[in-house]
């Protein structure tokens, strides 16, 4: 990006501008759609903000560092105990909801990790980024503002659930695959351990088994740590969003794979397909929780995608554009399902019992 002439960078954020514009005039023709245009808008509208900075001004990567520490270490976790605290802890126990969205999450990985396999002629470690690509969304960053906005309150449990849920899946799921695609199997006792760590020490993780210790034993913490922790869940989906946009802007395309498509199927349309047709098929689950769970599921590629590939140096410049394409794509996917949602043209199950 470096470089650049200003007529060049100019160009680079002109799509998104017709794009957001466009976008906006679509919502004052038809006002139907004004509705999930005003739910929609703010969120992608923060990512194109993130990504108009990210190409204007030439501060690099590294000045992302402590946006990220405020989003992954203190923002995130504080929205998360705020929101659970105050939940009824039956409501978080709620083991069938669990098994349905881990396994929606666990299918969509299998069905990418198999074109991956198809896709680099056996090769595993590429297969598991590519498997992450189409079964890990952005749960962190886009997930909790969406679903929160969308659905409420509510929405903060099964939030934290799926959470936390994916990520004991895919965090497990990516060191011991790529131990094994690299014959390193007198590591495995190790990576196993490593990748324990990780998910035990995982802030979002830490913030949620707090917050359910606080909603088992009724606790709120003192009236000025409560005040904080909400000044901070303000800032959360803000602050995500716009840094994520930024992180896009940071890496331009440079290789789009083949199986990339593929992918993104499986991820933007597949994956909320099939938590949908878990759910209905196990019913009982009121519709807050159910769209809160195909809200999740359809969500782009997270940028951990992305970190992983670079921490394994493995498919990194494919993942980057899986990231950026995916976003993209996710405007209209997204957008979709949430003028299905709030129309009340979906079913809280698809199946009558």
């Amino acid at each position: 990006m470096r470089g650049e002439t200003a007529r060049e960078k100019l160009l680079s954020i002109l799509p998104v501008l017709v794009g957001f514009f466009g976008l906006m005039a679509l919502g004052a023709l038809f006002p139907k759609f004004a509705r999930v245009l005003d739910l929609a808008l703010p969120f992608f509208g923060l990512i194109g903000l993130g990504y108009i900075c990210g190409r204007l001004f030439d501060f690099g990567e590294e000045g992302l560092a402590w946006i990220n520490v405020l989003i992954v270490y203190v923002a995130l976790p504080s929205m998360f105990f705020v929101l659970i605290s105050k939940t009824p802890v039956h409501e978080l126990l709620n083991f069938r909801f669990v098994a349905c969205t881990a396994g929606a999450t666990i299918t969509a990985f299998v069905m990418a990790f198999a074109v991956g396999m198809k896709a680099s002629g056996g090769k595993i470690p590429e297969a598991t980024i590519q498997a992450n690509a189409g079964g890990y969304a952005n749960i962190g960053y886009m997930g909790p503002g969406l679903t929160l906005a969308t659905l409420g309150a509510g929405a903060a449990a099964p939030v934290a659930l799926i959470f936390a849920a994916d990520t004991i899946f895919l965090f497990s799921a990516l060191p011991l695959l790529m131990a094994v695609g690299r014959g390193q199997d007198s590591g495995l006792l190790r990576t196993i351990g490593v990748a324990l760590l990780r998910i035990v020490t995982h802030p979002f993780n830490i913030a949620t088994a707090v917050a359910i210790a606080a909603a088992a034993f009724a606790w709120q913490p003192p009236a000025a740590v409560a005040k904080m922790a909400t000044m901070l869940s303000g800032a959360a989906a803000p602050s995500a969003l716009f840094a994520l946009g930024v992180t896009v802007a940071q890496r331009p395309i440079r290789r789009i794979a083949g199986e990339l498509p593929i992918l993104l199927f499986i991820k933007l349309i597949a994956h909320p397909l099939i938590v949908y047709l878990y759910l209905s098929a196990v019913g009982g689950l009121d519709r807050v929780w159910t769209f809160t769970a195909v809200l999740m599921a359809s969500l782009p590629p997270a940028l951990n995608v992305f970190v992983m590939a670079a921490q394994y140096k493995t498919y990194v410049e494919r993942a980057s554009s899986a990231i950026l394409i995916g976003t993209l794509a996710s405007v209209v996917t997204v957008t979709t399902l949430l003028w299905l949602i709030s129309n009340d043209i979906l079913p809280v199950a698809l199946f009558s019992r």
